[in-house]
């Protein structure tokens, strides 16, 4: 059963202020959520956890992870500004990129930041836009196919990210030369999973690859980057991930190889995003209209413009009637938005309580990857984001636009 951190009256009294359809975080379980976090890997001495910016770019969030004691993940110029303005410096930041244009090495070196190369080709391109840092990561491609359950998860051969192992023999050896003492390899094997023998097995895939660039090289990295894909359970029956098994079973592979091949200690970094907030965050909507033609459509007061997880990626959000948790799901509904486009849905055939116009929907999971990939198609505003604070007041951390800001970049 999934809950929401406010009852039905403090909803209405956070909707007399700040109207719908907006974002809310619960900052108190965010702030529990990390401290778990720090908790389980705390056999590691070196072990950081760099919060992915891309996956809810608000400075009060980011904040948050400061606090507590993380780092960031940055992939952009924008992201790179908004780390520095909330005080992240140096090996706090994590530059993960690709494609990399050299105003961003520039500014990242400037920074102080751990650059993660994508590509070891670039090592000449960064050393003459920017200098080449005494400390410095490169991504590994496997070069294999990921699975799970018999599936592939990540087919790598077809991946864009990420070195070859040779390339990054390579390219070590030639960081070496250029005056790096200070090296990491970060690769990324996660995609929303959440079994702990899945984390275990696929990190000892890279420990082993450290220990035969060792064997290859003479270089012993300082950190190893995981990054992230640690899922959560979107719907109601499923469990979510017990991070303290996900730990020991990382821990487990981290002995058998780095530990028994004399490479101890080495630091561990994540890079997690979606499970750092994406169940502490909540779309708030209202029904503006109920439509019944072949269908029952339930009309919102947003658009997926603001939400577009559920129509890009089909995803599957759970949806609470607000005022009517008790009651029987026993009417079938589309809930869509107003876009040209049929696909402006966030629910297809979803059984519901009896819903009317003015009733209030909670989309549950809503803390990442979902402000961030809001858009302006048909010239629909993106919603503001509130803070639902640890002391239980509720505080806007980002205006909703207006169309002063949809026009502002015009030239007319």
């Amino acid at each position: 059963m999934k809950t929401v951190p406010f009852s039905y009256d403090k909803l209405k009294k956070i909707i007399s202020e700040f109207p719908t359809p907006f974002y809310i975080y619960d900052e108190k379980a965010i702030r529990e959520n990390v401290r778990d976090l720090m908790k389980a890997f705390s056999w590691n001495g070196g072990y950081h956890q760099y919060f992915a910016v891309k996956s809810t770019p608000n400075p009060s969030i980011l904040k948050i992870f400061k606090e507590e004691g993380c780092g960031v993940d940055c992939t952009s110029l924008t992201e790179l500004i908004l780390a520095d303005l909330c005080g992240f410096s140096k090996e706090e930041i994590m530059f993960t990129s690709n494609v990399t244009p050299s105003n961003e090495y520039v500014l990242a070196k400037n920074l102080g930041a751990i650059i993660n190369l994508d590509d070891t080709t670039h090592i000449d391109f960064l050393n003459n836009c920017a200098g080449i840092p005494e400390i410095i990561c490169c991504r590994l491609n496997l070069g294999e196919d990921i699975k799970y359950q018999d599936k592939v998860v990540i087919n790598f051969r077809s991946s864009k990210f990420g070195s070859t192992q040779d390339q990054i023999y390579d390219g070590f050896g030639y960081l070496q030369e250029l005056g790096v003492n200070r090296f990491g390899i970060h690769t990324q094997f996660g995609a929303h999973k959440r079994d702990a023998d899945y984390f275990g097995n696929n990190s000892r895939k890279v420990f082993r690859f450290v220990i035969d660039l060792y064997n290859n090289t003479g270089i012993k990295v300082d950190f190893i980057n995981l990054a992230g894909g640690l899922g959560i359970p979107f719907l109601p029956d499923d469990s979510p991930a017990n991070i303290e098994a996900i730990s020991y079973s990382i821990k487990k592979a981290y002995d058998e190889t780095i530990v028994a091949a004399g490479l101890d200690p080495i630091s561990l970094f994540t890079e997690l995003g979606i499970y750092m907030t994406g169940p502490y965050g909540y779309f708030v909507s209202s029904v503006l209209h109920v439509k019944k033609t072949y269908k029952n459509f339930l009309g919102l007061d947003a658009s997926t413009n603001s939400f577009m997880s559920p129509a890009r990626y089909n995803d599957y959000y759970h949806i609470t009637v607000m005022g009517n948790e008790n009651e029987a799901c026993n009417c079938v509904y589309d809930v869509t938005g107003a876009l040209c486009e049929d696909r402006d849905r966030f629910a297809v055939n979803r059984l519901l309580p009896y819903t009317k116009e003015g009733n209030i929907l909670v989309f549950h999971d809503a803390g990442a990857y979902t402000y961030s990939h809001s858009y302006n198609f048909n010239g629909k505003l993106r919603p503001a984001e509130l803070l639902l604070c640890t002391d239980g007041s509720v505080k806007m951390i980002r205006r909703a636009e207006t169309p002063e800001d949809y026009f502002a970049t015009l030239k007319f």
